[in-house]
């Protein structure tokens, strides 16, 4: 019975211990991850170059005109060319008579 209780307290040591290396092991994974995300971090934010606000601004305002003639457009289209006629057969649909 002492024999069957050293073996069971030998290998609760061995798997302790494989728990304790694992998790060291991922321990250190995880600071060399959290130390390689701050890095990229810092240097993403401590850099000078790239675009800068009025780039950003401009590009913006060229969307929003560019979108706003389309619109126009479109508009323009419907009103002169689709809806005229559209709205001629819904009426000569609905005003039929046999």
């Amino acid at each position: 019975m002492k024999k069957l209780f050293s073996w069971i307290k030998a290998k609760a040591v061995c798997i302790a211990s494989v728990l304790i290396g694992a998790l060291l092991l991922l321990g250190f994974f995880l600071k060399q991850k959290a130390a390689c995300f701050m890095s990229g971090t810092k240097s993403a934010l401590c850099n000078n170059r790239g675009e800068g606000f009025i780039d950003t601004a401009i590009k913006i305002l060229i969307g929003v005109v560019i979108g706003a003639l389309v619109l126009g457009g479109l508009y323009l289209l419907f009103s002169g060319t689709v809806l005229p006629t559209l709205t001629q057969r819904v009426t000569d649909m609905f005003d039929y008579t046999p």
